[in-house]
């Protein structure tokens, strides 16, 4: 079957330029919604899981879903530190981490209104386990002290976080000392001290979670069984990338079904769109259906060249609608965590899958939009079509 040449179709396109136009921009800002509703989903997945580090092991009390309802008393955190196993730092001590998990609200910076952060007691062991956050302003706080450093996204976004200010909460004033970035991870959002200090101030008699770095990245399964053993742990050890991978999942997979949702009931109206357009081709180039069959060009190809008219019209607003998506790349926002209660502060991520999703998404509304009436055109009559032009 002899096909209608693919600049044929393109020049039927730009001669309609304003209509061409005017529709593309339609289905490109349904593109958009559907591109930085992935977008988001994917930032906040990577900031999570970005978080953790595949040969450090994070330790729970059995059951618990977050590190803020977890607890591990002192003598379990004890045993765990002393597991064989354990890498060493520089200094020769085992690195271990035994801390602990509280949430406090403070106003924001933009608003009156106040936000959870995530307040972590830690140590200098805590920091080594974590080699993505450095201080890039300031100090380590010091321990035993009323001290505190603060990740970037909170210096940034909460009112009386800057170096050098005084945060009140837990009934005494804490003095920042330090600044730290942690490389777009949910440590952003943090707020760290002393672990004795703020166990103390925060009246806790157990550590929330215990951290601790493998000697050797395949030794977890030893460790677990040994975890599993012994009568006086009742704690569920895990790879912490895989904690906070589950740490990500439901608010991530909440944002795409939401936001999926939505972007289809407004693809409708993009379909409609074209499908307007495309009907209006119809009956506008009826003279040229009647002198293309008359040529030889078959039903078949008639149809074909109509949809793909509708599909490059698509293409276009697809493309448009992830140019304007791509720039959100540079936004940074910050939400609610479901399974903390914490600010997560993250950036819209473009990955090569969401522009393959969102083209195939965009090439959808065009063939849906452009088949009726790619149809209609390819059963007009020879005759009619002559009569008509």
């Amino acid at each position: 079957m002899k096909a209608v040449p693919l600049s044929y179709i393109a020049r039927n396109l730009w001669v309609r330029r304003v209509t061409t136009l005017l529709t593309a921009g339609g289905m490109a800002l349904v593109v958009y919604t559907f591109a930085t509703v992935l977008m988001m989903s994917e930032g906040i997945r990577a900031t999570l899981v970005a978080t953790g580090r595949p040969d450090n092991v994070i330790a729970l009390r059995k059951g618990s879903p977050s590190e803020i309802s977890s607890g591990v008393d002192r003598s379990q955190a004890a045993v765990l530190a002393s597991l064989p196993g354990i890498a060493r730092g520089a200094d020769g001590q085992r690195l271990a981490s035994a801390e602990t998990v509280v949430l406090n609200a403070l106003p924001k910076k933009d608003s009156a209104k106040a936000g959870n952060l995530t307040m972590r007691g830690t140590s200098a062991a805590g920091l080594a386990l974590r080699p993505q956050v450095r201080l890039v302003a300031g100090r380590m706080f010091r321990p035993g002290s009323a001290e505190i450093i603060v990740g970037r996204a909170v210096s940034d976004g909460f009112a009386g976080a800057l170096l050098g200010q005084s945060l009140r909460f837990a009934g005494r004033e804490w003095r920042i000392v330090g600044i730290f970035d942690a490389a777009h991870t949910a440590f952003d959002s943090e707020i760290w001290g002393d672990v004795d200090v703020m166990m103390q101030a925060f009246r806790r008699s157990a550590y929330s979670v215990v951290l601790w770095r493998l000697a050797d990245p395949d030794g977890f399964a030893r460790q677990q069984a040994v975890i599993a053993a012994d009568p006086r742990l009742t704690v569920e050890a895990k790879p912490e990338v895989q904690f906070y991978e589950e740490q990500s999942q439901a608010l991530a997979t909440f944002i795409r079904i939401l936001g999926t949702a939505l972007s289809i009931i407004f693809s409708i109206g993009a379909v409609v769109g074209a499908m307007i357009t495309m009907f209006a081709a119809v009956s506008q180039r009826t003279g040229e259906i009647g002198t293309l069959r008359a040529l030889g060009f078959r039903r078949g190809a008639v149809l074909a060249a109509f949809l793909g008219e509708s599909l490059l019209l698509a293409l276009v607003g697809g493309l448009m609608g992830l140019a304007g998506a791509s720039l959100m790349q540079t936004v940074n926002i910050s939400t609610t965590n479901f399974q903390t209660f914490a600010e997560l502060a993250f950036q819209f991520k473009l990955t090569p899958g969401i522009v393959v999703q969102t083209l195939v998404f965009a090439l959808a509304m065009g063939f849906i939009g452009g088949f009726i009436p790619a149809w209609r055109a390819a059963r007009l009559q020879i005759v009619d079509c002559l009569r008509a032009a």
